[in-house]
């Protein structure tokens, strides 16, 4: 089991998650997972650097390989996708993978145009699916739907094609997503084994699976709780909240009332490297492929270290 970690863009300013890249790379971490916000989660967090500028500089300082989970159709128009996964590719031939999704009215309501349904939103994915990988194969795509494409080439291409997964927080989505998938990444939580399950049942059949870990690790099991009550209340929030609100305030205003209880079902918390290796261990009995860490508090350089002499070296990498 291959173990990355998490570079959160709407926490961190993208300078230090630049930093805690190489410390990754020096700890014995795999790869690197990118967020992709153009707001925060909630004004707590206070960040949200551009993912696809940070990529190529974080890939060509640590050497490591990376993705990203971004929502193609209306913030990132899908030739625009094509175009920067292809470059990346090519740049750092089989090191580059991207995740898509339908996205979020956090993120995708700086348009101005109207937010969707999800069934409309899923019709809208599958549509920058097909561009993608008609521009990936060197084609002339015009496409007239719920996007529109005119005469686009990419004119620079990879090697080889980046895989193409989905992100899915949901069952339905993940069978869903089993059918035109090169793989899938979920999150950990009470959903995730229905989620890989459905993926699997859907027609996921061996296709790899990569598992964005939540957890909060600091020294303190105050401090842990704490870290995680503070930067990620806002992403336990059912996922069809999470995608109908437009501004940081909103979601602030929808946790407010959420107690540390709730957090702790959805985020690992625990100050036991112990604890934490029993999980991970949880996970690889599952069958996972990968599994990305995401410290989801602000002690990040010693989450890094400590893990990199402690975890890592106890799971096999292949």
């Amino acid at each position: 089991m291959k173990i990355g970690l998490h570079a959160s863009h709407e926490q961190f300013p993208p300078s230090r998650l630049l930093a805690l890249a190489s410390l990754g790379a020096d700890a014995g971490f795999d790869f690197l997972l990118s967020s992709d916000h153009f707001h925060p989660w909630s004004l707590q967090q206070g960040q949200s650097g551009l993912s696809w500028a940070w990529l190529g500089a974080a890939m060509s300082a640590t050497g490591l390989g990376a993705g990203v989970v971004c929502a193609p159709g209306q913030r990132w128009h899908p030739a625009i996708v094509a175009q920067a996964a292809a470059t990346l590719a090519q740049m750092f031939p089989g090191k580059f993978w991207i995740a898509l999704g339908s996205g979020q009215l956090l993120n995708e309501g700086i348009t101005g145009d109207a937010w969707p349904p999800k069934a409309i939103r899923r019709q809208r994915l599958m549509e920058c699916v097909e561009i993608i990988r008609a521009l990936w194969a060197g084609r002339t795509v015009t496409h007239r739907g719920l996007v529109r494409v005119e005469e686009a080439t990419l004119f620079t291409l990879p090697p080889s094609l980046p895989m193409m997964y989905a992100a899915a927080l949901s069952a339905d989505t993940a069978r869903w997503a089993a059918s035109w998938a090169d793989g899938l990444i979920t999150v950990s939580g009470p959903d995730m084994l229905s989620v890989i399950n459905a993926f699997r049942e859907g027609g996921g059949g061996e296709k790899p699976i990569i598992l964005k870990v939540q957890l909060s690790y600091a020294p303190d099991m105050d401090q842990a709780l704490e870290g995680a009550v503070d930067q990620w209340r806002a992403p336990t929030l059912d996922g069809s909240v999470q995608t109908m609100l437009r501004r940081p305030e909103q979601f602030d205003a929808a946790v407010r009332d959420i107690p540390p209880s709730a957090v702790a079902r959805c985020v690992r918390v625990s100050n036991s490297i112990q604890q934490h290796v029993d999980w991970l261990g949880e996970d690889e009995k599952l069958g996972v492929d990968s599994v990305v860490l995401h410290n989801v508090n602000p002690w990040q350089e010693q989450f890094v270290e400590v893990f990199g002499r402690q975890v890592l070296p106890r799971f096999i990498k292949r």
